[in-house]
Protein backbone atom coordinates (compact mmCIF):
# COMPACT_ATOMS: atom_id res chain seq x y z
CA UNK A 1 0.00 0.00 0.00
CA UNK A 2 1.45 3.33 -1.06
CA UNK A 3 2.00 6.00 1.55
CA UNK A 4 0.87 9.46 0.49
CA UNK A 5 2.78 12.29 2.14
CA UNK A 6 0.79 15.50 2.33
CA UNK A 7 2.93 18.58 2.87
CA UNK A 8 1.90 20.99 5.61
CA UNK A 9 0.39 24.26 4.32
CA UNK A 10 3.04 26.97 4.27
CA UNK A 11 2.43 29.76 6.77
CA UNK A 12 3.29 33.26 5.58
CA UNK A 13 3.60 36.74 7.00
CA UNK A 14 3.08 39.47 4.41
CA UNK A 15 4.81 42.76 5.19
CA UNK A 16 3.11 45.79 3.62
CA UNK A 17 4.64 49.26 4.09
CA UNK A 18 2.09 52.08 3.86
CA UNK A 19 2.09 55.82 3.38
CA UNK A 20 -1.23 57.46 2.51
CA UNK A 21 -2.96 54.23 1.48
CA UNK A 22 -6.16 54.43 3.56
CA UNK A 23 -8.39 53.52 0.58
CA UNK A 24 -6.23 50.69 -0.75
CA UNK A 25 -5.32 48.97 2.52
CA UNK A 26 -8.78 47.56 3.37
CA UNK A 27 -9.09 46.10 -0.14
CA UNK A 28 -5.69 44.44 0.04
CA UNK A 29 -6.26 43.17 3.57
CA UNK A 30 -9.63 41.63 2.67
CA UNK A 31 -8.05 39.74 -0.24
CA UNK A 32 -5.19 38.46 1.90
CA UNK A 33 -7.51 37.36 4.70
CA UNK A 34 -9.30 35.09 2.22
CA UNK A 35 -6.14 33.00 1.98
CA UNK A 36 -5.53 30.45 4.75
CA UNK A 37 -2.30 30.53 6.75
CA UNK A 38 -1.56 34.13 5.69
CA UNK A 39 -1.02 36.93 8.21
CA UNK A 40 -0.41 40.62 7.56
CA UNK A 41 1.98 43.11 9.13
CA UNK A 42 1.20 46.71 8.16
CA UNK A 43 4.12 49.11 8.58
CA UNK A 44 2.84 52.67 8.56
CA UNK A 45 5.15 55.66 8.24
CA UNK A 46 2.94 58.23 10.03
CA UNK A 47 0.57 58.60 7.05
CA UNK A 48 -1.12 62.03 7.14
CA UNK A 49 -4.29 60.58 5.60
CA UNK A 50 -4.99 58.31 8.58
CA UNK A 51 -3.82 55.02 7.12
CA UNK A 52 -2.45 54.06 10.54
CA UNK A 53 -5.91 54.32 12.13
CA UNK A 54 -7.40 52.24 9.33
CA UNK A 55 -4.72 49.62 9.93
CA UNK A 56 -5.50 49.57 13.66
CA UNK A 57 -9.19 48.99 12.89
CA UNK A 58 -8.28 46.07 10.64
CA UNK A 59 -6.09 44.62 13.38
CA UNK A 60 -9.06 44.71 15.75
CA UNK A 61 -11.21 43.03 13.11
CA UNK A 62 -8.63 40.24 12.60
CA UNK A 63 -6.83 40.13 15.98
CA UNK A 64 -4.88 36.94 15.32
CA UNK A 65 -3.88 37.71 11.74
CA UNK A 66 -3.29 41.44 11.27
CA UNK A 67 -0.90 43.60 13.28
CA UNK A 68 0.43 47.11 12.85
CA UNK A 69 3.86 48.62 13.30
CA UNK A 70 3.71 52.40 13.62
CA UNK A 71 7.09 53.81 12.72
CA UNK A 72 8.17 57.13 14.20
CA UNK A 73 11.77 57.17 13.01
CA UNK A 74 13.13 58.38 9.69
CA UNK A 75 10.69 57.37 6.91
CA UNK A 76 11.56 55.34 3.84
CA UNK A 77 10.65 52.05 2.18
CA UNK A 78 13.97 50.38 3.02
CA UNK A 79 13.83 51.36 6.67
CA UNK A 80 10.22 50.23 6.94
CA UNK A 81 11.10 46.80 5.60
CA UNK A 82 14.18 46.48 7.79
CA UNK A 83 12.24 47.30 10.95
CA UNK A 84 9.49 44.85 10.05
CA UNK A 85 11.86 42.08 9.02
CA UNK A 86 13.92 42.32 12.19
CA UNK A 87 10.68 42.01 14.11
CA UNK A 88 9.53 38.98 12.10
CA UNK A 89 12.49 36.71 11.34
CA UNK A 90 12.37 34.85 14.65
CA UNK A 91 8.65 34.21 14.56
CA UNK A 92 7.11 30.84 13.61
CA UNK A 93 6.31 31.58 9.97
CA UNK A 94 7.61 29.52 7.07
CA UNK A 95 7.75 32.49 4.73
CA UNK A 96 8.15 36.25 4.98
CA UNK A 97 6.67 38.11 2.01
CA UNK A 98 6.88 41.62 0.61
CA UNK A 99 4.01 43.34 -1.15
CA UNK A 100 3.01 46.89 -2.13
CA UNK A 101 -0.22 48.35 -0.77
CA UNK A 102 -1.31 50.14 -3.94
CA UNK A 103 -3.05 47.03 -5.40
CA UNK A 104 -0.42 46.67 -8.11
CA UNK A 105 0.47 43.26 -6.63
CA UNK A 106 -2.43 40.87 -6.97
CA UNK A 107 -2.82 38.66 -3.86
CA UNK A 108 -4.00 35.85 -6.13
CA UNK A 109 -0.40 35.37 -7.19
CA UNK A 110 0.77 34.81 -3.60
CA UNK A 111 0.17 31.02 -3.57
CA UNK A 112 2.42 30.72 -6.64
CA UNK A 113 5.22 32.59 -4.87
CA UNK A 114 4.86 30.43 -1.78
CA UNK A 115 4.83 27.24 -3.85
CA UNK A 116 8.09 28.35 -5.45
CA UNK A 117 9.79 28.26 -2.06
CA UNK A 118 9.78 24.46 -2.25
CA UNK A 119 12.93 24.80 -4.36
CA UNK A 120 14.14 28.36 -3.69
CA UNK A 121 15.13 30.67 -0.86
CA UNK A 122 13.65 33.72 -2.55
CA UNK A 123 10.84 33.83 -5.11
CA UNK A 124 10.25 37.03 -7.08
CA UNK A 125 6.91 37.91 -8.61
CA UNK A 126 8.27 38.83 -12.02
CA UNK A 127 6.88 40.99 -14.81
CA UNK A 128 9.66 39.93 -17.16
CA UNK A 129 9.48 36.15 -17.39
CA UNK A 130 7.17 34.19 -19.67
CA UNK A 131 3.60 34.77 -18.59
CA UNK A 132 4.33 38.01 -16.74
CA UNK A 133 3.01 41.38 -17.78
CA UNK A 134 2.10 44.98 -16.97
CA UNK A 135 -1.30 46.67 -17.16
CA UNK A 136 -1.96 50.43 -17.51
CA UNK A 137 1.61 51.63 -17.87
CA UNK A 138 2.48 54.09 -20.67
CA UNK A 139 5.20 53.09 -23.11
CA UNK A 140 7.72 55.48 -21.49
CA UNK A 141 7.27 53.84 -18.08
CA UNK A 142 7.55 50.36 -19.58
CA UNK A 143 10.79 51.23 -21.34
CA UNK A 144 12.22 52.87 -18.21
CA UNK A 145 11.53 49.76 -16.14
CA UNK A 146 12.86 47.38 -18.77
CA UNK A 147 16.09 49.28 -19.29
CA UNK A 148 16.54 49.79 -15.54
CA UNK A 149 16.49 46.03 -15.03
CA UNK A 150 18.89 45.42 -17.91
CA UNK A 151 21.19 48.10 -16.46
CA UNK A 152 21.12 46.54 -12.98
CA UNK A 153 21.85 43.06 -14.33
CA UNK A 154 24.74 44.29 -16.48
CA UNK A 155 26.39 46.21 -13.65
CA UNK A 156 25.86 43.69 -10.84
CA UNK A 157 26.04 40.45 -12.87
CA UNK A 158 23.07 38.94 -11.08
CA UNK A 159 20.65 36.68 -12.90
CA UNK A 160 17.00 37.53 -12.07
CA UNK A 161 15.15 39.37 -14.82
CA UNK A 162 12.97 41.52 -12.56
CA UNK A 163 15.40 42.98 -10.03
CA UNK A 164 13.11 45.84 -9.05
CA UNK A 165 9.95 43.88 -8.29
CA UNK A 166 8.68 44.47 -4.78
CA UNK A 167 6.52 41.32 -4.77
CA UNK A 168 8.68 38.68 -3.06
CA UNK A 169 8.52 35.63 -0.83
CA UNK A 170 11.46 34.53 1.32
CA UNK A 171 12.13 31.40 3.29
CA UNK A 172 12.28 32.80 6.79
CA UNK A 173 15.63 31.15 7.51
CA UNK A 174 17.16 32.56 4.33
CA UNK A 175 15.93 36.06 5.13
CA UNK A 176 17.26 35.79 8.69
CA UNK A 177 20.73 34.96 7.35
CA UNK A 178 21.11 38.31 5.55
CA UNK A 179 23.33 41.04 7.07
CA UNK A 180 20.62 43.59 7.86
CA UNK A 181 23.06 45.94 9.54
CA UNK A 182 24.87 46.42 6.23
CA UNK A 183 21.91 47.59 4.16
CA UNK A 184 22.09 51.29 3.35
CA UNK A 185 19.54 52.01 0.60
CA UNK A 186 16.37 53.74 1.77
CA UNK A 187 14.05 53.87 -1.23
CA UNK A 188 13.19 51.32 -3.88
CA UNK A 189 16.91 50.62 -4.31
CA UNK A 190 16.63 48.63 -1.10
CA UNK A 191 14.99 45.91 -3.21
CA UNK A 192 18.03 45.75 -5.49
CA UNK A 193 20.42 45.76 -2.55
CA UNK A 194 18.67 42.86 -0.83
CA UNK A 195 18.56 40.84 -4.04
CA UNK A 196 22.23 41.47 -4.81
CA UNK A 197 23.34 40.38 -1.35
CA UNK A 198 21.13 37.27 -1.47
CA UNK A 199 22.61 36.28 -4.84
CA UNK A 200 26.18 36.87 -3.68
CA UNK A 201 25.53 34.76 -0.59
CA UNK A 202 24.47 31.88 -2.82
CA UNK A 203 20.78 31.94 -1.97
CA UNK A 204 18.57 30.19 -4.50
CA UNK A 205 16.45 32.74 -6.38
CA UNK A 206 13.60 31.94 -8.75
CA UNK A 207 10.90 33.95 -10.49
CA UNK A 208 7.22 33.29 -11.12
CA UNK A 209 5.12 35.35 -13.52
CA UNK A 210 2.76 38.04 -12.25
CA UNK A 211 0.60 40.65 -13.89
CA UNK A 212 1.51 44.04 -12.45
CA UNK A 213 -1.37 46.53 -12.39
CA UNK A 214 -0.65 50.25 -12.08
CA UNK A 215 -2.07 51.78 -8.89
CA UNK A 216 -5.78 52.61 -9.11
CA UNK A 217 -5.95 55.16 -6.30
CA UNK A 218 -3.52 57.55 -4.65
CA UNK A 219 -0.21 58.93 -5.91
CA UNK A 220 2.92 57.12 -6.98
CA UNK A 221 5.89 57.32 -4.59
CA UNK A 222 8.35 57.41 -7.52
CA UNK A 223 10.40 60.63 -7.45
CA UNK A 224 13.55 62.10 -8.98
CA UNK A 225 15.47 61.30 -5.79
CA UNK A 226 14.33 57.66 -5.97
CA UNK A 227 15.43 57.41 -9.61
CA UNK A 228 18.82 58.96 -8.81
CA UNK A 229 19.39 56.51 -5.96
CA UNK A 230 18.43 53.64 -8.26
CA UNK A 231 21.06 54.69 -10.79
CA UNK A 232 23.85 54.87 -8.19
CA UNK A 233 23.00 51.78 -6.14
CA UNK A 234 24.34 49.07 -8.52
CA UNK A 235 27.75 50.79 -8.64
CA UNK A 236 27.79 51.28 -4.89
CA UNK A 237 27.09 47.58 -4.42
CA UNK A 238 29.88 46.30 -6.65
CA UNK A 239 32.33 48.84 -5.19
CA UNK A 240 31.92 47.44 -1.66
CA UNK A 241 34.06 44.39 -0.86
CA UNK A 242 31.55 41.60 -0.45
CA UNK A 243 33.47 39.95 2.37
CA UNK A 244 32.73 43.05 4.46
CA UNK A 245 29.01 42.52 4.00
CA UNK A 246 28.68 39.01 5.43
Amino acid sequence: MAVVIVSRPRTALVIVPTYNERDNLPVLAAALMQQPNVSLLVVDDRSPDGTGAVADALARQYPQRIEVLHRTERPGLGRSYLDAMRRSINRPFDAICQMDCDLSHDPRHLPDLLAGLEHADLVIGSRYVAGGGIVNWPLRRRLLSRYANVYIRLVTRIGPRDCTSGYRAWRREALASLPFERFGAEGYSFLVEMLYVACRMGRRVSEVPITFIERRQGESKLSAAVLFESILTPWRLIARPFRAMV
